[in-house]
């Protein structure tokens, strides 16, 4: 991997900077949600026993998650819930992107409702700049097993046909918006037995919305191994067709899924061989977006520090100014602060993904970020490690006043 150079280093072990925002006493609230979930016996079992929890109506428990881990990853139940979380990241320069992270929704009625609020999040972004995106999953508002259908190729009833117009409909609508308010707007990446019909939707928005500056952005899961040539193959179209591509780059989230469906249907595995084909795809990706700067505007969703230090040194190496609004760093609420805030710091644009809703209906969301977080092979977290720096840092800070 080649070494980075930095004119003026952004260093991500700034943990003073990282966890400004946070109080001593938010710290040591942190701290002990980090040390929950740097054990994957308390994630194993507490994950459990919430989903009985909630089944059942237990007494209380809502209450303690509330004010634990929903309170440290989701900006709230509601937009107007949210407000406190963008003004507390618009103090240190840090965009927020409200997502609405109800899951596992199946009638129509409730991807009406879904389409409504993401409707609602686009208005809110409206000469908001400390809300840079909108952001949507085509999975709430359409069922999951109709874009199945549709990609495998299968005829669809007279009711499908019918549920199927809808859900264009639904999709052009958020689009539309979008444009009309001038609000950017990522169309989030799923599983791959969905994703060209999610991709065929996008593209089509892109042509008839991107024609004057990148809008509607979609997702590149670069965990695939044919993703990077996906990216290249949708820019060429772009460009023959003469509209803008928005891409926002991510790893991906679903590689267990995909491994254990492609073992069970007998094809082959979509996700890359290894870590390091991954990053390096992801990587070869960043470059060819900012060497196509002109026609590409780039959202990198990434916690990997090196992948976010490349870009920075490749928009140095090619003069692209810190704030151009065709470049976001983005990370989600609550995790790597030591990438978003010394970005923002150094003058970049930076969001962080801003989970919202009941907060039954995004444990499911929660349930993810407690396992990305637990021990690996019997060692801490980088998120709790940075925090047990930060308050060592602080302690050490008071003695010496003394």
């Amino acid at each position: 991997m080649d070494v980075l150079t930095q004119s003026a280093p952004i260093s991500f072990e700034d943990t003073a900077t990282a966890f400004e925002a946070q109080s001593n006493r938010q710290l040591t609230k942190t701290y002990w949600l980090f040390w929950a979930m740097n054990s994957n016996f308390l994630v194993k079992y507490g994950t459990s026993f919430l989903k009985f929890a909630f089944k059942y109506h237990l007494p209380l428990v809502k209450n303690l998650v509330r004010h634990t881990i929903f309170e440290h990853f989701c900006g709230g139940e509601t937009i107007e819930e949210c407000e406190k979380t963008i003004q507390k990241l618009a103090k240190y320069h840090i965009g927020a992107i409200l997502d609405y992270s109800v899951e596992g929704e199946k009638n129509e009625k409730s991807f009406d409702a879904t389409c409504q609020e993401i409707l609602h999040t686009i208005m809110k972004a409206d000469h908001n700049p400390n809300i840079p995106f909108s952001v949507f999953k085509v999975t709430g508002i359409a069922r999951f097993a109709l874009l199945e259908k549709i990609q495998a190729g299968q005829l669809l009833s007279e009711a499908e046909k019918a549920e199927w117009e809808r859900v264009q409909k639904r999709f052009d609508s958020i689009c539309r918006k979008a444009y009309e308010l001038d609000v950017n707007l990522l169309v989030d990446g799923e599983e791959t037995w969905i994703q060209d019909v999610i991709d065929g939707l996008t593209y089509k928005a892109m042509e008839k919305y991107n024609r004057k500056r990148a809008v509607i952005y979609n997702t590149y899961q670069l965990y695939r191994w044919d993703m990077l040539d996906n990216l290249k193959k949708a820019f060429a179209e772009a460009e023959n067709k003469g509209y803008f591509l928005g891409a926002k780059l991510v790893r991906g989230a679903y590689m267990e899924k995909e491994a254990e469906r492609a073992e069970k249907m007998g094809y082959k595995n979509p996700i890359q061989p290894s870590k390091e084909s991954c990053d390096e795809d992801f990587n070869e990706a960043t470059r060819f977006c900012v060497e196509n700067l002109d026609k590409i505007a780039l959202c990198l969703g990434t916690h990997n520090e090196y992948s976010n230090l490349l870009l920075t040194q490749l928009m140095q190496e090619k003069g692209i100014a810190k704030d151009d609004k065709r470049i976001y760093f983005a990370q989600l609420f609550g995790m790597s602060d030591q990438i978003s805030y010394a970005l923002a710091k150094a003058g970049y644009n930076v969001v962080k993904y801003v989970p919202y809703g009941p907060v039954e209906a995004v444990m499911p969301y929660l349930f993810r970020r407690a396992a990305e977080n637990t021990s690996i092979a019997g060692q801490s977290s980088r998120e709790f490690m940075l925090v047990k720096k930060e308050r060592e840092r602080r302690r050490k800070c008071k003695m010496n006043k003394f």
